[in-house]
């Protein structure tokens, strides 16, 4: 593990098992676990909290202080759970007094300059491609795909299961399951690819499209169109899920393809 091209603070906790290539900084109050590999020129500052079986590739810096003019120096969190890949150039920083922590899950694949901010929280399975960027605050769930050069709005929530397509501008919450796209971001469909992939059967599947055919093409409104869905169909977990997120959606979510 000691490789003496690298600096390493004594304080770090590392396991013995962690591969650290030359040239890398690792400073005091960073743990990293098991079998975990930190490519040349690394950089992981105070706060960082790294799982086991993780690849950080060359360039990457892990829990940076935040670029919020609020940060004051307090002392947070990046948290990177286990089997993630974080590749070249990725920037992860750490958390600030709104949340204390900043968060990207496990068996994530963050691609190439991808930056998260500041008390985002990635969940797990999830895949941000080359580029995306995430303002402050943002969620995004488990299983979400965010397509390559994505521009996210700090506070905005992309749901479970949800595919994006590359070059989007989200400035609205985007609920589970489903497929955005165009300009501006709207609903195009549900993510029927993935769900099948992912074990969903076909008839969850038809439910969720049951579901967004009142949100997107009924002509309602939202509230109108969440109280006939409640009315008329039966509850299950992916419907309820649905009306929770849209309830909850502080941005409002995204609209319908016209």
């Amino acid at each position: 593990m000691k490789q003496p091209l690298a600096y390493i603070h004594p304080a770090a906790k590392i396991h013995p098992s962690v591969v650290i290539d030359p040239f890398v900084t690792i400073e005091a109050n960073v743990e990293i676990g098991e079998g975990t590999r930190i490519g040349s020129n690394v950089t992981i500052m105070e706060g960082a909290r790294i799982g086991k079986n993780c690849n950080i590739f060359p360039g990457a810096v892990i829990s940076g202080i935040p670029q919020d003019l609020k940060f004051r120096g307090e002392e947070t969190l990046a948290i990177i759970g286990d089997n993630t890949t974080i590749r070249e150039c990725v920037t992860v920083n750490r958390g600030t007094a709104s949340k204390g922590k900043t968060v990207v899950g496990s068996n994530c694949l963050i691609m190439a300059y991808c930056h998260v901010a500041h008390d985002c929280v990635v969940g797990d399975n999830v895949i941000m491609s080359n580029a995306t960027q995430l303002a402050g605050e943002v969620v995004v769930d488990n299983f979400a795909i965010i397509g390559g050069g994505t521009l996210v709005h700090q506070f905005c929530h992309i749901g479970p299961h949800v595919m994006v397509q590359g070059g989007a501008l989200i400035n609205k919450d985007i609920p589970p399951y489903v497929k955005a796209a165009r300009e501006p971001i709207s609903y195009v469909g549900i993510n029927s690819v993935g769900l099948r992939r992912r074990g969903f059967t076909s008839e969850v599947i038809r439910d969720i499209q049951e579901v967004y055919r009142y949100l997107y093409l009924s002509g309602l409104n939202v509230s109108d169109a969440i109280a006939r869905i409640e009315a008329e169909l039966p509850a299950t977990n992916e419907r309820d899920e649905i009306i929770m997120f849209v309830r909850n959606a502080k941005r409002g979510i995204i609209r319908g393809y016209v």
